[in-house]
């Protein structure tokens, strides 16, 4: 059923969809004060349950049951998951490509405008090492919300198509089962990622901000602070099948791993 929007928004245009078996209100275009509407959108969903998601409203969509969230034993299926992951991987973490094999790989006339991909060695781990332990709630910094109205500001700095998207209002449960409920899909499990969102809202102060196009983006207000924490962490998210973690560019796993501690937003992206 449809809803009353909140005051911030009672004078926006927009319109009702039927997504699935219920009604999300879609503004026409992204307020101009969206970062500073954000953190007071968040925290009051925590009473009303209308969560703020920036999206294409027109993007193809298919609704997932919330259920299938609920029943995921994500500890298991990540455990599984890695072990194919492994058996398909380990051939190349253990034979480095020699630059003669590259060069031979790659057609005359590119070489000189790409460079040899580094090595990968792999994640440090030979069986499913579980999920990274929690950042504690109580370390001081900004909240979630406050955290998720700095990265939209981010993006709104350096992502020049999220001024091209709307903002949605979906009603949830929880902020990490919104891509199920408006439908957003780019080819990934979207079971198991909202599950890790979850997961990731609990353990990292994360908040689901946008998915458009192939694209998802995250706030994170307590991440990962030593590298063994940042390597478990860094293999959820290679575990999630996002193309631009190892692969796109062409990324170390230890590379990426490093840059984990410390980083307020995580992109994730498949092509």
């Amino acid at each position: 059923m449809v809803f009353p929007l909140p005051d911030e928004l009672s004078l926006s245009s927009g319109r009702f969809e039927t997504r699935g078996e219920v009604e999300v209100w879609f503004a026409d275009e992204l307020p101009h004060d969206i970062a500073e509407l954000w953190p007071r959108l968040l925290e009051r969903a925590e009473a009303d349950g209308l969560y703020p998601f920036i999206c294409w409203r027109d993007d193809p969509y298919r609704p997932e049951d919330v259920s299938e969230i609920d029943a995921m034993r994500l500890d298991a299926v990540l455990s599984a998951d890695f072990d194919e992951y492994r058996r398909r991987r380990l051939p190349s973490w253990s034979n480095p490509v020699s630059d003669e094999e590259w060069a031979a790989s790659v057609p005359e006339e590119v070489r000189e405008y790409v460079a040899p991909w580094p090595h990968d060695p792999g994640p440090p781990f030979e069986s499913w090492p579980g999920l990274a332990p929690a950042e504690p709630a109580t370390r001081t910094g900004l909240s979630p919300a406050a955290t998720a109205g700095w990265a939209v500001d981010q993006l709104l700095r350096t992502e020049p198509f999220v001024r091209t998207c709307q903002l949605a209002l979906v009603p949830a449960r929880r902020g990490a089962d919104v891509p199920a409920i408006v439908g957003w899909s780019a080819g990934g499990p979207l079971p198991l990622l909202c599950a890790l969102l979850r997961s990731w809202e609990e353990r990292f102060g994360a908040r689901v901000l946008s998915g458009f196009g192939g694209a998802l983006t995250v706030s994170v207000a307590r991440p990962p602070q030593d590298l063994a924490q940042a390597e478990r962490l860094a293999l959820e998210h290679v575990l999630t099948t996002a193309d631009n973690i190892v692969d796109d560019p062409p990324t170390p796993f230890p590379k990426y791993a490093n840059d984990l501690p410390g980083r307020y937003l995580w992109r994730l992206w498949w092509d």
